[in-house]
């Protein structure tokens, strides 16, 4: 099949033509490029053509596309069978791994964030027999009903329905503040004391683009949530394992924690940890319920043991440094070309502002030049350089990429920045 006839099938087939909203590269342009297969650093389109590859599937893929090492695993786990419905030895030995990396006393294994994310708000719920969510403008936690939600017209409001079909009383249960800002906690807790179940924020917020948490406010949320009896619910579905092995150590009195990606290798996954108090509010233990016919399925526990296995501290170290070699090509090109555009990186998570400065907050980061960034997503990939289609997504470099790559990344960059920018 060719690009284009796939494109064809899937316009008849899916709404909008794909089956995530991201793929269809409404926001920049051009045709989406259907990805047949991956292999290390490169993704080919159904034509054959080769990318390099910094979408890595919006995350998991830290090691590469295919590697032997988890499809071995995969396909050993396939070969005895795909779905039990039953306890199975693997996702003991994926539970264990984890526990031991992050501490966390207890797990349960789901089928995505949106899972976790929406389990996470009900222990909280149950646990606090408090109503009120809060959130981040600009964090994004999956697509539950309660958390599709955005700002209202205040600095410290309850939210308001951010898409078709989440009844406004719904959405009104949970507050919407502006990241990094003391002040709003602050206002809020004064305004709200005792009605707040947890406040869930992402530990590095990536789903615009990357925000660098500033010191100041990680300890007023951490002060003022223990001090309300509130929980803290750290999201760290796209961080957990990503900048070292474990957690990104960001929020350490975070009470639950939610992650995925990583953790299942490049299949579906979600997971909730905890105290073993919090977690044993979980049926059939305790009264909150939660189910999943392919929670823990014996193939993703397989393919994210065997991820972990390959998360030693030298291979974050290698990540550090290929990524560090990245952003500083990066920053070149953009100085070379006297565009108005910034970096922002942390670990192997990185995003290419056009702004000046990296954002701070969500409003800061809507001030980027999508224009600009739309010309720029179409000038690489016509160099054979794939990168997240949108402005507000975070490039990933994994273990697969060496010099070579970056080079070549670097390079394609410095022409595309002059494409991106009118003279």
């Amino acid at each position: 099949m060719t690009n284009q006839t796939i494109r064809s099938a899937a316009a008849d087939l899916f709404p909008g033509g794909v089956n995530s909203p991201v793929r269809s590269y409404r926001s920049v342009g051009g045709d989406p490029i259907p990805i047949a297969r991956g292999e290390g650093p490169y993704v080919y389109d159904a034509e054959g053509t080769r990318y390099i590859d910094y979408v890595g599937g919006f995350g998991p893929a830290i090691l590469g596309h295919a590697h032997p090492a988890v499809t071995t695993a995969i396909a050993e786990a396939a070969a005895s069978g795909l779905a039990f419905g039953a306890l199975g030895p693997r996702e003991i030995e994926l539970a264990a791994a984890i526990r031991d990396a992050t501490g966390l006393e207890r797990l349960r294994f789901l089928n995505s964030g949106t899972e976790a994310t929406m389990t996470a708000i009900r222990i909280a719920r149950a646990a606090t027999q408090r109503d009120l969510i809060v959130k981040f403008d600009g964090c994004y936690h999956g697509h539950s009903d309660g958390l599709l939600v955005r700002a209202g017209s205040g600095v410290a409001t309850l939210g308001l329905s951010d898409s078709a079909g989440v009844p406004q009383a719904v959405a009104g249960l949970t507050a919407v503040l502006p990241y990094n800002d003391p002040a709003a906690l602050i206002r809020w807790f004064e305004a709200h004391p005792g009605q707040t179940a947890a406040v869930i924020v992402e530990s590095i917020p990536a789903n615009v683009g990357l925000l660098a948490p500033d010191p100041e406010f990680l300890q007023t949320l951490q002060s003022l949530t223990r001090a309300d009896g509130a929980l803290l619910i750290a999201d760290e579905i796209i961080t957990g394992f990503r900048l070292r092995r474990g957690l990104s150590g960001v929020l350490p009195h975070a009470q639950l924690v939610t992650l995925g990606k990583i953790i299942g290798g490049g299949l579906p996954i979600g997971a909730i940890g905890g105290p073993a108090p919090l977690l044993g509010l979980l049926a059939p233990e305790g009264p909150v319920y939660q189910a999943g016919t392919f929670s823990a399925n014996p193939a993703v526990m397989a393919a994210g043991a065997a991820t972990l296995d390959q998360l030693t501290p030298a291979a974050y170290e290698r990540l550090e440094q290929v990524a560090r070699h990245l952003e500083n090509g990066l920053l070149t090109a953009i100085r070379r070309a006297e565009a108005p555009a910034s970096v922002a990186r942390f670990g192997s998570m990185l995003s290419l502002f056009f702004r000046p400065t990296p954002p701070r907050d969500y409003a800061e980061a809507r001030q980027s030049d999508t224009a600009a960034f739309a010309r720029f997503h179409r000038a690489m990939r016509q160099r054979g350089i794939l990168i997240p289609p949108s402005q507000f997504e975070t490039w990933f470099v994994s273990l697969a990429h060496n010099e070579p790559q970056i080079d070549a990344t670097v390079q394609a960059a410095a022409q595309a920045l002059r494409e991106a920018i009118p003279a």
